[in-house]
């Protein structure tokens, strides 16, 4: 046992001497876009912390007027503090978002749309992960609820918006763990069988079958709508997992930062030239292969008419 742990700690202590070369090499790839935002509106949920906030702090760089929607408006507030200070621009908002509660999504589109004629580029960056078992207030299990569901109803009421407003941009976070999901029909809600982890892996799957069917269905409408892998990223939402969190600790030196993560996002918002390949998936801002699930046209329409039965709305 000695000798394994004495091995474990050479080889900690190798990884941290050469942690700079590492983290550059795992950093990924870089939003090399020059384009600017001024007069262009811009929706961020989740945008309080993390990879949602650097996103936010980049395109209010740009002269974007940001939104920061998330349910801690506190937290929220704070986040635009800084990010209004750092940017030096006034136009970074807040306003309450629940992604968990329907009432909450509606109120927070009726209060935009009254707000704002336009919108630009919708980010669809909150979510959560590894929850134990629980329900949203609207009675869906909470992963598929918050990140595909809550999502899906949102970008449904500002649709109109965004349309009236092109050429504009859908983008969805979604991971690398799709891979792993599946759309249990049968199971939706994890009723029969729940794993965390997996029901994750499921509505990481569920964002990139909704990004491709919502392209396909705004062909021509010059809005595009793009699915992203942000990477292995420091953010509270592995904060639900005691041993995601002691391996992020261990490996820090392989996972990248926020800023780093927020990348790819920034790509495909603001990338010239990038409409041909609305409803593709990236990752280190360039397109990547997705597993043979998300490239199923009848499942992504399934799962679109199953999720308007689920919210009890018409989206054609």
């Amino acid at each position: 046992m000695l000798v394994v742990l004495g091995l474990l700690t050479s080889f900690l202590s190798f990884l941290y001497v050469i942690a700079p070369s590492i983290r550059k090499f795992f950093a990924g790839g870089v939003c090399r876009s020059n384009v600017q935002l001024p007069g262009k509106v811009v929706v961020i949920t989740g945008a309080n912390t993390g990879i949602g906030k650097e996103t936010a702090r980049e395109l209010a760089r740009r002269g974007a007027r940001v939104y920061i929607a998330c349910r801690d408006v506190l937290k929220g507030e704070s986040a635009a503090s800084e990010i209004r200070a750092d940017a030096k621009n006034s136009q970074v908002l807040v306003r309450k978002l629940d992604l968990s509660d329907t009432k909450s999504i509606r109120a927070f589109a009726e209060g935009f749309l009254a707000e704002e004629k336009q919108l630009h580029i919708l980010i669809n960056n909150a979510g959560v992960m590894m929850c134990p078992y629980s329900k949203t207030a609207d009675g869906f299990e909470t992963h598929l609820g918050v990140n595909h569901l809550g999502h899906f109803l949102l970008t449904h009421l500002l649709l109109e918006r965004l349309k009236e407003s092109t050429p504009s941009r859908v983008v969805n976070l979604s991971s690398v763990v799709h891979h792993a999901g599946k759309i249990r029909f049968h199971d939706l809600q994890g009723e029969k069988r729940y794993s965390r982890g997996f029901a994750y892996c499921h509505s990481k799957l569920a964002n990139v079958l909704f990004t491709r069917e919502l392209a396909r269905r705004l062909q021509g409408t010059g809005v595009t709508t793009y699915a992203v892998h942000p990477g292995v990223v420091s953010s509270e939402l592995i904060r639900h997992s005691f041993l995601l969190c002691l391996l992020w600790r261990i490996f820090s030196p392989f996972v990248k930062s926020a800023r780093e993560g927020a990348q790819t996002s920034l790509h495909c918002a603001l990338a010239e030239g990038l409409e041909p390949l609305s409803g593709k998936y990236f990752s280190d801002c360039k397109r990547t292969w997705v597993s043979p699930r998300a490239r199923d046209n009848e499942t992504a329409e399934r799962l679109w008419n199953v999720s308007c039965e689920l919210l009890g709305i018409q989206w054609e």
